[in-house]
């Protein structure tokens, strides 16, 4: 990484419990990035106005693309629709990325908003890119996932 460039990594990565569950899922390379101030935490599902915990959620058909092209839905476990919430985050993870030149962001895998390659349908590792992944990769983000 060249220095002063900074990335954009999942928050929960980086040690914050911000999770469905309230949990992280803390990786020391990011959160070592983090404390050098290398790189910017955030978490599209807060970012959208989830609270923590909340319930798990899922893309109902298709990958994040789907979600945002308005041909599919995240739907949580209650069968509540909370797309709009994950579109929101999205956009703000992409304006924070925009407003620091950010060109490469490191996300949660399997997550339905930051999966970059892996989303979970039905409780199984599925092919696809989440909701904020898929806009990153739109606006010329490189993408990693852990």
């Amino acid at each position: 990484m060249s220095k002063g460039r900074k990335i954009i990594v999942s928050a929960c990565l980086a040690g914050e419990k911000c999770r469905y569950d309230g949990k992280s899922k803390a990786n020391a390379a990011i959160v070592k990035l983090v404390k050098e101030k290398n790189a910017i935490p955030v978490c599209p599902e807060v970012l959208g106005g989830l609270p923590v915990p909340r319930e798990r959620a899922e893309i109902e058909a298709g990958d994040g693309n789907s979600v945002l092209e308005g041909k599919s839905r995240v739907i949580n476990f209650s069968g509540d629709d909370v797309t709009e919430e994950y579109i929101k985050g999205a956009h703000e993870v992409l304006k924070s990325a925009q407003k620091q030149n950010v060109k490469r962001a490191i996300l949660k895998s399997k997550s339905p908003s930051c999966g970059v390659t892996i989303i979970v349908k039905h409780n199984q590792p599925d092919a696809g890119m989440g909701v904020t992944a898929a806009l990153l990769r739109k606006y010329g983000i490189s993408l990693e996932e852990v």
